[in-house]
């Protein structure tokens, strides 16, 4: 009798690295990345019509999301991944699966780099990929393409042009300019890279979105890595399986077979698997069960876990950094001003050891947002806050993640606290506990006392003497304490969730509709060993 472990059941289920007599050429894998608005949509819908043969009726029957396209000189296929940029990357790589092979990064001729645009540079570095930039928009009488590669150089992206590696490409996606050289330039990139695999071996793969259709069922978008995905397999994608009943390709054709880097819809799975899942075929339905039912068991353990305890705690990464014997500390960092991010970035810069260093993988100006989250999420990394705050959509999703956010208003703590946490030691013995948020429905003028603030309370508590910040659009704008909090005419000492208060400050009259009250409470925490 052999004992094995409940863990045995996913051995195997992806093979080992390729031999290389076996490996034949694959088409790369394109992410299309770059500012709201700067024609990232526009750009693939010019590169995929470009493709369509003239003849087929209607153009492309349907779109999956992820499609291949044609380099018209060197006949090369080009596969592109069409998911918001940073989902591609990070959702993805959070579960192990390097996706993109090569990142074009848009910019808008006559807007230039915008804040989506550094923080696709930094994805692209993160995950350590190469880059083309696209500069899109050159139709535009106020286009500036030189100014563009200018400010890039800013961000440590050096085109070609001016003496660096980066491959630049002027293009015009509303007049089809261009495009060709694109293609072309991206094939080349790929012949550098020269990717090849094994096509002849059970499938694996990538979920790359998946969605419950009313007259198909379950429907995942699956880019085919490693071997060839057949009709018949047997299939399990995270906690889902099933078998292929239909592959269809991007030009709505039913296909038998997919290889290598080519985009399906699968049909065939019990339920739809999560976006950034890998799939593998198995060899029976039996092996399939055992795998998802155990991953499913996984899942609901680590949801409980993740409610009890934060994963991305300081302290937590801190022991896990010094396990794995990794030299670097990740850290996503939100500032409200450009010159207290560069002073915040020079002191953490000093920290560094040979030993240990933190690793900036994204530092930028204003509130934070679920992409910041998202890529935090994909690197285990801490999110520094310095006088702003996540929006709510980010701050649920955090939570949800078990990524710690901390918020700072001083650097000296702010680096203190990464001091400690780099060098081991205990955490800081100042701890926030929030206590409640109310939102400023009316601002009144009221004789001998100033301005009072009219609020609903949005959630937790109020409570009067407390510490509160007053934050405008995910900026904080004054810290202070509670002077006043009356419930209609009576001096209460708290006020719940729900209710309505009125509101003054020590010292502080500039309040305005709209704005949000955070209140919170400083304890002092024993240091234990």
């Amino acid at each position: 009798v052999k004992r094995v472990s409940d863990a045995d059941v996913e051995e195997g289920l992806f093979g080992e690295a390729d031999e290389t007599g076996d490996q034949v050429s694959r088409p790369p894998v394109v992410t299309i990345m770059g500012h709201v608005d700067h024609g990232k949509t526009s750009l693939l819908d010019a590169l995929r019509h470009a493709n369509v043969v003239s003849g087929e009726a209607g153009g492309i029957t349907q779109h999956i999301g992820a499609y291949q396209v044609t380099a018209p000189d060197s006949g090369k296929k080009i596969t592109f991944i069409d998911t918001p940029g940073h989902a591609a990357f990070t959702a993805m790589r959070a579960r192990g699966a390097k996706v993109t092979d090569i990142v074009v990064l848009v910019v808008a001729a006559d807007d230039g780099v915008m804040p989506q645009t550094i923080e696709a540079i930094n994805h692209a570095k993160a995950a350590k990929v190469p880059m083309i930039v696209a500069i899109n928009k050159i139709d535009k009488p106020d286009a500036r393409p030189d100014r563009v590669r200018t400010e890039l150089l800013q961000h440590e992206v050096q085109v070609e042009s001016l003496g660096g590696e980066v491959v630049d490409v002027e293009v015009s996606a509303k007049n089809k300019t261009n495009l060709d050289r694109l293609l072309e330039m991206i094939a080349l990139q790929a012949d550098i890279l020269d990717l090849k695999t094994n096509s002849d071996r059970p499938a694996e793969g990538t979920v790359i979105e998946a969605k419950l259709d009313r007259g198909r069922g379950p429907v995942a978008t699956v880019l085919v890595q490693r071997g060839t995905l057949r009709v018949g397999d047997i299939i399990v994608a995270g906690a889902e399986m099933g078998r292929v009943r239909a592959l269809i390709s991007d030009q709505g054709e039913t296909l038998q077979e997919a290889g290598p880097s080519v985009p399906v819809e699968v049909l065939g799975f019990n339920g739809p698997p999560e976006a950034g899942d890998r799939l593998a075929v198995v060899e029976n339905e039996a092996r399939a069960r055992q795998v998802t039912s155990y991953r499913a068991h996984q899942k609901r353990e680590n949801a409980a876990a993740s409610i009890s305890g934060m994963r991305g705690s300081l302290e937590q990464m801190m022991s896990q950094l010094k396990t794995a014997g990794r030299k670097e500390f990740p850290l996503v960092i939100k500032a409200d001003v450009q010159g207290s991010l560069e002073a915040i970035l020079g002191s953490l810069e000093k920290l560094g050891t040979d030993e240990v260093a933190a690793r900036i993988l994204h530092a930028g100006v204003g509130g934070i947002s679920e992409s910041d989250v998202t890529l935090a999420e994909g690197f285990n990394a801490a999110i520094i806050g310095f006088s702003v705050r996540a929006n709510k959509e980010a701050a649920a999703l955090a939570k949800r993640n078990g990524i710690e956010i901390r918020y700072y208003n001083i650097i000296y703590d702010l680096v203190d606290d990464v001091k400690k946490a780099m060098s081991g030691l205990l955490a800081p013995t100042l701890r926030e506990t929030m206590l409640g948020n109310a939102q400023i429905l009316e601002v009144f003028n009221i004789s001998k006392v100033g301005k009072v603030a009219g609020c609903r309370v949005t959630d937790g508590t109020v409570e009067r003497g407390a510490n509160v910040r007053l934050i405008r659009d995910n900026v904080v704008v004054h810290e202070g304490k509670l002077s006043t909090l009356k419930r209609f005419k009576d001096e209460v000492k708290e006020v719940q969730a729900g209710q309505e208060c009125g509101m003054a400050f020590e010292s502080y009259g500039d309040m305005r509709v709209g704005d949000v009250i955070e209140c919170y409470r400083v304890e002092t925490i024993q240091r234990s060993l």
